[in-house]
């Protein structure tokens, strides 16, 4: 059916599609597509009226349908189960195909009829479908991993599926982790002649088609090849004209290298002996019987191939360390000695004196020392620096010392000291810094030598007044004499303030100043107010240096620390003392404070809260509040329960100390206090203080009860027996209903016309609350509430009947009338 269905669309076409002077109109294109993936394939670009797909497969000639719509629809064909998920794009007649396999590769046709009722238009759309394989990953082969250098290596890069065509790419990954790229192109073969050290690394193919790119995994290149010319590093490195030299008694290391896969055994040879094995041969303490040859023996052993390569070594020793230079003063410090020595060493060493810029007088004719005497005269300024050079064969370039001439930087100094407990007192005369040392001395005590004469001893208390110490120094840069004096005076006290006040409670600082650097100078030393020598404790603090000391007072107080304080000091001169007077003053008295208001918190009688006030014109003076309470007598009673008289319990509260509660904030005027007892009674009282000063306490007040409002638990009370009043009376009158039989003269009496009223007076202590209040019936015709509880300020509960309020310690009574009404 389908095929003459076929058959009539093509006369249709051959008979009325004219689109175009009535030729077909053909559309040809190429589709390219992915294994597994989706494909979407277009016939025109909007909706025809009939359209049939069809597909012919590669190297044949034959036309099978795919898919039509005449119309009514799609219909999809077996044939296209073969060729994937094959589905029609909605409201066009574009075709999916989705898990694209490679069956589906082909030429389809779509034919396309439009406006077919009025003048039919045919289209016919050649899509060649291509369907690519996506690369596998490749697997790389090597002829050789371990080749010789110069052989010739293959690298083959295998896939096992894949569309071409299809381009490699060869890389290296040398030792270092640089990649580069060797040889790529459309062939999966790589050849390399004569490979050498350079190929050693890592290699990988990548392979990459027009669907996708895979690499391979690495292999190691490994080239086998050398040794090469071995090469001999010599440490320390010093080379001569016959090769390399080394100093007798260093350490001479010998490091031989030569390039080789795998690496090379290496054997040393001294003089044709063989004495080690190993890349590096070390000397300790090298003599000159080590003086010769050395050969460096390299082997391949995977090879069997070896390389070798000679050095001359020679042993000299220079005359030990460097040269030595020295001066000394010459002719009682007017001349200047130079000597430069540089014993020992072979060859011997050569020095001679050199200075900035110009030679200084002097032979240079001996071997291995030099001597020069310099005068006054003839040196530079106040620094003059002398250079000594030595040379050895041993030595690339000549070794220097140098010594330096100097004044000192400063002017003579003098000080005193005071030695063996203040027996003697020595004066030390000092010109420091300069090269060689001065030559000081006191004047009139000694004459000029070549030894210093700078220590003067005076005994303790001998030593004059006014009249200074004079000490002359001299140096060969100098030719002039310099001087120093000393004039010894005693010392003089000082202090900034002579009367010290302060608060009690704070710290003071008294201080007590040299006026002048005494010389010989002695520790300042005080005395507290009792005249005793003071000492770091808890009490003083003590700051001093050789110029003042200061003593803290701690924590001051008035009638301990008060008083004349005195700090003394003294020399080998005299002495000297001064006098502090400290005024501790107390803190002025707090304003007074009263209590305005307390009151316990709650029905718990536990807590109490309490407000004062501070006097109005009080505007400062107080740093906190000391709020006091204590327990006072009371007999508490209670009330026994029914008919039973009272029973009471003496409970004897003994008057108690004055329990503290302290407030350091001057702003505080609520404070509360708890955790007492309910049943006792207190009286508080509150004192301002001010820093250590207390205040006169505020009078003692009693806490009062609080306001309470009972009016809904009396109301509730009263509901309450109201309740079950009407309960009890309905079930009494049921009773007398059901036996009026029985007893008439009950029902008689309860329902007659007569009225019965009972009255009764019921006591309500202090303090107690009313639980409830309501008529009853009793035996009688009348009867009471149970008696309850009710504070005094419970006033609003009414009934008839009621006594009024009476004193604050005595019972509340209430009269209640409770009538019965028979009808």
């Amino acid at each position: 059916m389908l095929t003459q269905l076929l058959g009539l669309l093509f006369l249709l076409h051959s008979a009325n599609s004219q689109p175009i002077n009535g030729e077909v109109v053909y559309r040809d294109t190429t589709m390219y597509g992915v294994v597994g993936k989706a494909v979407i394939l277009e016939c025109g670009s909007t909706l025809p009226d009939m359209y049939i797909w069809s597909f012919t497969r590669p190297r044949t000639e034959t036309i099978k349908a795919v898919v039509y719509d005449l119309g009514q629809g799609p219909r999809i064909q077996k044939l296209a189960q073969t060729l994937g998920q094959v589905t029609v794009i909605s409201k066009s007649a574009d075709v999916s195909i989705d898990k694209l396999p490679m069956s589906a590769q082909g030429l389809y046709t779509c034919q396309a009829f439009y406006d077919i009722d009025n003048a039919p238009v045919v289209y016919y759309y050649y899509v060649h479908l291509r369907v690519r394989v996506p690369l596998t990953k490749p697997h790389l082969l090597v002829s050789d991993v371990s080749p010789v250098e110069g052989s010739t290596i293959w690298l083959r890069c295998n896939l096992d599926n894949g569309t071409g065509p299809i381009q490699y790419v060869w890389q290296q990954e040398n030792r270092h982790g640089n990649i580069s790229a060797f040889a790529q192109g459309n062939t999966s073969l790589v050849n390399v002649t004569a490979v050498n050290r350079n190929h050693t690394g890592w290699y990988r193919c990548l392979a990459s088609n027009a669907v996708n790119s895979e690499r391979s995994d690495r292999i190691w290149l490994d080239i086998i090849f050398g040794p090469d010319i071995p090469q001999i590093n010599v440490t320390p490195y010093t080379v001569t004209e016959r090769g390399y030299s080394a100093l007798e008694r260093e350490t001479v290391s010998l490091q031989c290298h030569a390039q080789s896969n795998p690496p090379s055994q290496y054997v040393w040879f001294y003089n044709n002996s063989q004495v080690y094995s190993g890349p590096q041969f070390t000397i300790t303490k090298v003599l000159r019987i080590h003086t010769g040859d050395y050969a460096c023996l390299a082997q391949n052993t995977y090879l069997n191939t070896r390389s070798k390569k000679t050095i001359s070594l020679t042993v000299y020793y220079p005359p030990d360390g460097s040269p030595s230079c020295s001066m000394q003063p010459a002719m009682n410090h007017t001349s200047l000695r130079l000597r430069c020595s540089w014993a020992g060493g072979f060859p011997p060493a050569y020095v001679h004196w050199a200075e900035n810029l110009r030679r200084v007088e002097g032979d240079e004719v001996d071997i291995g020392h030099n001597d020069i005497l310099l005068p006054s005269e003839d040196l530079a300024g106040n620094s003059s620096l002398f250079t000594c050079t030595g040379s050895h064969l041993a030595l690339k370039q000549a070794v220097e010392c140098s010594t330096r001439a100097s004044l000192p930087p400063s002017e003579p100094v003098c000080l005193a000291y005071v030695r063996t407990n203040e027996q003697y007192l020595m004066l030390s005369c000092s010109w420091d810094g300069g090269a060689p040392n001065a030559l000081v001395w006191w004047e009139g005590h000694g004459t000029p030598r070549e030894e210093n004469y700078n220590i003067l001893i005076i005994r303790y208390g001998t030593a004059r007044s006014g009249r200074p110490y004079v000490c002359h120094a001299k140096h060969p840069l100098l030719g002039q004499t310099k001087t120093c004096r000393l004039t010894l005076e005693a010392p003089v006290l000082l202090t900034q303030r002579r009367v010290v006040s302060v608060y009690e409670g704070a710290d003071v600082q008294l201080s007590c100043n040299l006026r002048a650097n005494y010389l010989p100078t002695s520790q300042i030393t005080w005395f507290n107010n009792h005249g005793l020598d003071v000492r770091d404790t808890s009490k003083y603090v003590l700051l001093r240096t050789s110029a003042w000391a200061n003593l803290t007072v701690r924590d001051t107080d008035e009638t301990q620390d008060s008083g004349e304080y005195r700090c003394t000091s003294s020399n080998a001169v005299g002495g000297a003392d001064l006098n502090i007077t400290l005024v501790v003053k107390k803190h002025p008295m707090p304003p007074n404070a009263t209590l305005i208001r307390v009151m316990y918190i709650g029905r718990l009688r536990n807590e109490v809260e309490l407000e004062w006030k501070i006097e109005e014109d009080a505007q400062q003076g107080w740093t906190g509040f000391v709020v006091q309470h204590r327990g006072a007598n009371k007999q508490p009673r209670r009330r026994a329960s029914g008919n039973d008289s009272m029973e009471e319990t003496q409970e004897r509260i003994s008057a108690s100390v004055w329990h503290h509660n302290i407030i350091q904030d001057p702003d505080v005027r609520i404070h509360t206090v708890g955790r007492l007892t309910p049943t006792a009674k207190y009286q508080f009282r509150v004192t301002p203080f001010n820093h250590r000063t207390v205040g006169h306490p505020s009078a003692a007040k009693t806490p009062a009860e609080p306001r309470a409002n009972n009016y809904a638990a009396v109301i509730g009370a009263g509901i309450g027996g109201m309740l079950f009043a009407a309960i009890a009376t309905v079930l009494l009158l049921v009773y007398i209903f059901r036996n009026r039989n029985n007893n008439p003269r009950l029902h008689d009496m309860l329902f007659g016309l007569h009225h019965s009223q009972s009255r009764e007076n019921i006591n309500f202590p202090e303090d107690e609350v009313v639980n409830g209040t309501e008529t009853g019936i009793g035996e009688m015709g009348s009867s009471s509430s149970p008696g309850a509880r009710i504070p005094r300020a419970a006033s609003p509960l009414t009934t008839a009947g009621q006594a009024p309020p009476t004193g604050d310690n005595e019972p509340v009574n209430v009269t209640i009338t409770v009538q019965a009404t028979g009808s």
